[in-house]
C-alpha cells in the first residue's frame, strides 16, 4: 500500500469511527496521533514546497499610500528631520498618515535607513604574540587593587614578573595609579639587578601607556607590548599572580594601613619566588628557575625518583622521570590559538536624525 493509500485509509477509518467512540478514542483505535490527524486533514500549508505567501493585515497600508508616505519623508522639506518630527509637523498641518513606527518600516523596505552621521573608525588591533626561551627575555606587569581600612580606599599594588621564570623582580605600593611611579619602579630594578628585558608587557592602563614610562623604556631600549582592551588573557601571567596571590588564605579582607598591605606583601613575594612550587613551569619554584639552580634540584629530584624505583620496581608501572624543566613561555601562541576571530556585529540606524 502506497503511502498515499494509507494515508487515505487512515482519514476514513478515524472519520467513520468518530461519530460512534469520538475522535480521540478512534485515533488511538487506528493508530494515529490526535494532532496529526487534525493536521492531515486541514492542512495549513503544503507538505513540501514553499510557503504561502502571508495574508496583508486588513489595516495594512495599501501601496500607494506607502508611496506617499515615502515621497513626504524623502521631501527637501523634511531632508534633516528625524521621523518623530515629521509626524508632529504633519500633524500639526493638520494631516496623519500613519504611526511613526510605520514610517520606520517604510524607509528601511526602501533601503532608506543608515546613519548619516560620520562614525568613528577603530583600527583592528594587533594580537600580542611573545615568546621568551630564558629568564630576561619578557617581563610582564600590572597593576591591582587592594581594599585599605574604609570604604572607597585602596592601595595599588604594582608588581613586574618574568614570564619565563614567573619570577617577581620588583614591586610597590602606593595610594595612586601613576605613570611617574611605575617608571621608577622599572628604573630601580635594572638598577639592582643589572639587567634589562628584551620586552615589556602591559594592559592598556593609562600608568602603563604614560609618557614618563615610555620615555624611560625608550631611553632603556626596551620594546614595550600591550594587550588589547577587555582581553584580560592577553596578559595572562600577571592576572595568574594577582589569582594566586588574592586566594591565599591569609589575604586579609582589607589592610589596616598601607604600611600593613606592604609588610604582607613583602612577605608574600618571598614565599612566592622562593617557596611556591608553580604548576606552570614544572612544580619548580620560580627563584630556581631565574637563578639558574633548577638543574640541581632536578637531579635530586631524579636521584630520590630512581633510589625509589631500584627498591621498589613493582609499585610502578615505569621508570620514573623528574619534570621536565620549562623551555618556552608564550603569550598569545600563534600555534595554539584561532587564526580566525568572529567578526563584530555592524550597529545599523536610521538616517533620519534623532
Amino acid at each position: 500500500m502506497s503511502r498515499e493509500s494509507w494515508v487515505a485509509w487512515q482519514i476514513e477509518s478515524v472519520a467513520a469511527m468518530t461519530g460512534l467512540v469520538g475522535v480521540v478514542a478512534a485515533c488511538a483505535l487506528v493508530g494515529l496521533s490526535r494532532a496529526t490527524h487534525h493536521r492531515m486533514v486541514s492542512p495549513k500549508r503544503k507538505a513540501h514546497g514553499p510557503r504561502e505567501a502571508p495574508r496583508p493585515h486588513p489595516a495594512a497600508l495599501s501601496q500607494t499610500e506607502r508611496t506617499e508616505v515615502l515621497a513626504v519623508l524623502d521631501s527637501d522639506r523634511y531632508a534633516n528631520v528625524s521621523v518623530a518630527q515629521v509626524y508632529a509637523r504633519e500633524l500639526d498641518e493638520g494631516r496623519y498618515w500613519c504611526a511613526p513606527r510605520t514610517m520606520h518600516r517604510i524607509l528601511h523596505d526602501a533601503g532608506a535607513v543608515w546613519e548619516r552621521r560620520r562614525q568613528a573608525t577603530h583600527p583592528s588591533r594587533t594580537i600580542p604574540e611573545l615568546v621568551a626561551h630564558a629568564p630576561g627575555e619578557v617581563w610582564s606587569w600590572d597593576i591591582t587593587k587592594m581594599r585599605g581600612p574604609g570604604k572607597g580606599c585602596w592601595f595599588h599594588a604594582y608588581v613586574i614578573l618574568d614570564i619565563f621564570s614567573r619570577y617577581v623582580t620588583g614591586w610597590r605600593i602606593e595610594h595612586v595609579e601613576d605613570g611617574r611611579l611605575a617608571a621608577d619602579l622599572v628604573e630601580q630594578i635594572v638598577a639592582e639587578t643589572g639587567h634589562r628585558p628584551g620586552w615589556l608587557h602591559a594592559d592598556g592602563g593609562a600608568a602603563m601607556t604614560s609618557k614618563p614610562l615610555a620615555s624611560l623604556l625608550s631611553d632603556l631600549d626596551v620594546t614595550r607590548s600591550h594587550s588589547r582592551p577587555r582581553t584580560s588573557n592577553d596578559n595572562p601571567y600577571s592576572e595568574a599572580q594577582f589569582k594566586t596571590m588574592k586566594y591565599l588564605p591569609d589575604y586579609p579582607d582589607r589592610f589596616e594601613s598601607i604600611g600593613h598591605a606592604r609588610a604582607w606583601m613583602d612577605g608574600f613575594i618571598g614565599y612566592y619566588n622562593h617557596e611556591h612550587y608553580h604548576s606552570g613551569i614544572g612544580y619548580y619554584t620560580p627563584a630556581s628557575i631565574h637563578h639558574g639552580t633548577v638543574e640541581t634540584v632536578r637531579e635530586l629530584r631524579q636521584a630520590t625518583l630512581d633510589a625509589a624505583y631500584a627498591e621498589h620496581p613493582e609499585r610502578f608501572a615505569r621508570r620514573p622521570r623528574a619534570t621536565k624543566l620549562p623551555t618556552v613561555a608564550h603569550i598569545n601562541d600563534p600555534a595554539r590559538r584561532r587564526t580566525t576571530e568572529p567578526a563584530k556585529p555592524e550597529l545599523t540606524a536610521t538616517s533620519h536624525l534623532i
